[in-house]
Formats: structure tokens, C-alpha cells, sequence
């Protein structure tokens, strides 16, 4: 397995060197709508003042995901909020002040801006009627009614320190463990407005409050930490790029919480584009729109490399797994086993582990897709070869042929059925699995997915769904094809 990662590693780094041939400044986001807009402005921001290129690696994962690609130099810049910083990346919920979270983002080779001019925290949310029905004011009168709540928190909120788990504590509360959901953020809101659920956690500029009326729970306790809205950056880049950083200080206290709801309501409620809200606040004029045909071929072309790598590195790699494994029985013991284990290890999480090591963007993607297509390979060229009639092998032997004309004369074209059956596998499994790619900044049909599930939008979705589907299709298609080319005809099914 040791070959097999470093193929991996190699197919990655060349990517990488290849991507980042032409110097551009990268701007990250989360995937959530506030964080696709300030992304926007951040990345006009410094095309308005630079010539430097500007790259978009909007709508990836968690805080965690992010600030990892800043430490590895993968993103250069990308928002963030005071309260994240103190408590989910510096582990230190005590630092208060702009100064003190910036001083300790220092020691990590980090820096950040001063406050954009809004605080958007963290809240807990209930429908009007609900709270009427219940005398609901704060977080406190939820103490009589806790345990039959049915609640739907988003997964940072569920695991964070400032979230979840030390709400329960300071309120006292007991919910049922039972009624309470993880849910994607966006997909909450659905869920209270069609009733699912009674109590879900928002950020106080969600613009998705009004539309739906909710009633926000005073917090009366002061539990949830002040959240301003701050740019993070490397040292280096700011050493590096002093006007572009110049540029984005220049938004310091400029957006008001006022004029980020709006914004929020003009992608949430409107279905504004995240580039046109972006250029109207910042008063320029709206980037130039490439039709949403130019869109789907960009990501194409990214999921199609995707894809590509994968199945080169299951064919290069996986065969000659899958007949080690037939001839070296302690060792294809251990093969098929650390094939399989990959395979059980949830997508995202694997992405997770990859990212201390490749950084984010397209390596940990690649890395992962690339283990993930190993099993289907390594297990069919294994059963296959097992397969082959004894007989033909000996046979063969009494022709003359010496063990590698056996194998590529014989066992191979005979296990070719099988053999492609896997390849086929692994191909179609990793269309599919590259669309999280998206969440460590690697695009692919993953971004409109991703964006349009932080918007609730559907369109936006099938925009990268369908045509993941699609080729799909094609990929099974032209398996048949090859199937007729290069399986012999005496081992195609008949119909």
C-alpha cells in the first residue's frame, strides 16, 4: 500500500505545481450565504485595486477546513468572526479584544483586520406562533418545555464548545436526545417552515428570520461571545501583497449589521447573484457574467480531472494490487483488508485526515478519490484472476509460455469480464464522491451544489447534480463500449 500512496501523493503534487504555475492571491469562504458575499467583496476588492489575479475558493467546509488551508498557504485570505476565532481555532475563549485574538493569531504566523462593523453571533430561533403559544421570550422559557422541543442545530453549533454543549450547561436545559437533529444550516430553516422542528440555531444577520418570522430568543444569560465579522490573512501575504491588504482594511467598519441582513435577504430571498450584491455594496460595476453554459463547462473540465486521476491511478495501481494479492497470499490478505478499510471511512472524513498533510484544495481531493478506487480494482482483478479455469493455465505451461505471457496472454484477457466490471465501478463511484470535493476548495460540480444547498436553491443544485448524472451515463456507456472492444468475444454475455 506503500506504492499505492505514494502514486497518490505524486499524481496530487503534480497538479499542484501545475495549478499554482501563475502567482494569484486565493480567497477562501464558507458555505454558508454571508460568508459566499464578503468572500465577493474581498476578491473585487483587490481586483479594483491590483493586477494581481484573484482566485475564488468560496463555499468550502467547516472553520476547521478553512483555517487549515490559510496555515498551509493553500487560501491566502478569508472572513471569518472574533468569536470563531477565540473559541474554535485559538482554543482560548477568554481573549476578548480585537488586540488580544490578533496577537495570539500572530504567534501562528497569522494576522487579521480590525472589525468590518458588524456582529453576527450566534441565536436560537422558534416560529411566532410557536413562541406565542408557549410564552417563549428567551432562551430560559424554553426550561419548561425542553424536553418535548424537537430542534435541528447545524453540525458546527452541535460540536463546538460555544455552541451546544455549554448552552445546555449555562441555561441548565435538558433536551431529549432524541428530538435533536444535526442538520446543514440552510436546510433548518426548511425544517421549521414546514413545521419538522420547533427550535433551530441562526446567526443573527440570517435575512431568512423575516422571511419566515421567527421570534429570536433573548440571550439573558450573555452566553454567545461577540462574533465581528474580520478579515484572516497570513504574515506572508501581507508582507508579500501590502496594497491588496491595504485595499481590504479599507472595508474595516464600513458594513453594518443593517446593511448585511439586507445583502444576506438579496441571495437568500431575491436569488441575487453573491458577485452583483458584492459589486453593488462596494459601488462598482457587476463582474461580467459568463452565462451559466460557461459555468457548467469550467466545472466540467474540474470534475473531468478529477475523475480522470482517479481512474489512472485505480488501473496503474489497483491491477497490479489485485494480482499481488492472487500470488502472495499473506500479503493480498492485507491487501483486500487496507482496501476495504479505506473504503469504510466516510468521504468528508477522509478529506479531514488528508488536509494536515496536502493542505486544501485539489490534493486532498485527489489523494482521497484515488484511495477511494482502489477496492473496486484491487477486488474484481482479484476475484477474476481466482476465476480462471486451472486448466487453461496449464495449457497454457505446455505451449511453452512462460509466467508473464501467462498472464497477459491468458489469465488477464480471461479475467477481463471482471476486471472491467471494477474499473467501471471505480470510475462511476468517483463521479459521485468528487462532488465533496467542493468542500476543500477543489470545484468540480460539488460548487453549485454546495452553493445552492447554503441558498436552499434548488436550480442552483441540479446545476452540478444533473450533469454529474450525466456523465455518469456516459462513463457507463463507453465501459460498454470498451467492453466490445477489448473483452473477447467468446466471454461477453449473451443476451
Amino acid at each position: 500500500m506503500r506504492g499505492a500512496a505514494f502514486v497518490a501523493i505524486a499524481a496530487a503534487t503534480l497538479w499542484s505545481c501545475a495549478s499554482s504555475a501563475a502567482d494569484s492571491i486565493v480567497i477562501g469562504g464558507k458555505i454558508f450565504t454571508e460568508s459566499y458575499i464578503l468572500g465577493e467583496m474581498a476578491a473585487q476588492t483587490i481586483e479594483a485595486s491590483s493586477p494581481v489575479p484573484v482566485t475564488r475558493k468560496l463555499g468550502m467546509g467547516s472553520t476547521g477546513i478553512l483555517f487549515e488551508g490559510l496555515r498551509s498557504g493553500a487560501i491566502d485570505v478569508y472572513p471569518d468572526y472574533t468569536g470563531t476565532l477565540a473559541e474554535a481555532i485559538l482554543k482560548r475563549p477568554e481573549l476578548q479584544s480585537l488586540d488580544e485574538i490578533r496577537q495570539a493569531l500572530s504567534n501562528m504566523g497569522l494576522t487579521m483586520s480590525g472589525s468590518l462593523g458588524f456582529n453576527d453571533t450566534y441565536a436560537l430561533a422558534v416560529k411566532e406562533d410557536f413562541a406565542e403559544k408557549h410564552g417563549l421570550h428567551s432562551i430560559g422559557d424554553l426550561i419548561p418545555i425542553q424536553t418535548s422541543v424537537r430542534a435541528a442545530f447545524s453540525y458546527e453549533f452541535m460540536d463546538r464548545k460555544d455552541g451546544y454543549p455549554g448552552l445546555v450547561g449555562s441555561y441548565h436545559l435538558g433536551f431529549n436526545p432524541q428530538k435533536v437533529n444535526r442538520m446543514e444550516h440552510s436546510l433548518s430553516f426548511q425544517a421549521i417552515d414546514q413545521d419538522a422542528v420547533d427550535l433551530i440555531d441562526v446567526y443573527s444577520t440570517d435575512a431568512k428570520i423575516k422571511k419566515l418570522h421567527l421570534r429570536v430568543l433573548k440571550d439573558d444569560h450573555n452566553y454567545f461571545p461577540v462574533y465581528q465579522a474580520v478579515w484572516v490573512a497570513r504574515k506572508s501575504f501581507v508582507e508579500k501583497h501590502p496594497r491588496e491588504w491595504q485595499a481590504l482594511l479599507g472595508l474595516e467598519g464600513k458594513i453594518s449589521e443593517a446593511a448585511m441582513l439586507d445583502m444576506n435577504a438579496e441571495a437568500d430571498i431575491q436569488k441575487i447573484d453573491f458577485g452583483k450584491i458584492a459589486a453593488q455594496f462596494l459601488g462598482a460595476a457587476a463582474p461580467d457574467s459568463h452565462g451559466w453554459l460557461h459555468e457548467v463547462a469550467r466545472r466540467t473540465k474540474e470534475h473531468l480531472w478529477l475523475v480522470g486521476v482517479s481512474l489512472l491511478f485505480s488501473v496503474l495501481v489497483g491491477i497490479p494490487l489485485g494480482v499481488t494479492a492472487v500470488r502472495f497470499q499473506a500479503a493480498g490478505q492485507a491487501i483486500l483488508l487496507s482496501s476495504a478499510v479505506i473504503q469504510t471511512v466516510p468521504s468528508l472524513a477522509l478529506l479531514c485526515f488528508l488536509i494536515p498533510v496536502f493542505g486544501v484544495g485539489t490534493k486532498p481531493a485527489l489523494a482521497a478519490l484515488c484511495l477511494y478506487s482502489l477496492l473496486p480494482v484491487v477486488l474484481n482483478t482479484f476475484t477474476g484472476i481466482r476465476a480462471v479455469n486451472p486448466v487453461h493455465l496449464e495449457n497454457a505451461r505446455a505451449f511453452g509460455l512462460n509466467g508473464r505471457q501467462v498472464l497477459f496472454r491468458v489469465v488477464l484477457p480471461l479475467a477481463s469480464p471482471t476486471l472491467l466490471a471494477g474499473i467501471k465501478t471505480a470510475t462511476i463511484v468517483s463521479i459521485g464522491t468528487a462532488t465533496l470535493a467542493a468542500l476543500v476548495g477543489a470545484g468540480g460540480y460539488g460548487a453549485p451544489i454546495v452553493s445552492g444547498l447554503s441558498l436552499n436553491d434548488v436550480p442552483t443544485i441540479l446545476t452540478g447534480a444533473i450533469p454529474a448524472a450525466l456523465m455518469a451515463l456516459v462513463a457507463h456507456g463507453l465501459f460498454e463500449l470498451l467492453g466490445i472492444m477489448l473483452i473477447p468475444a467468446g466471454l461477453r454475455r449473451r443476451p
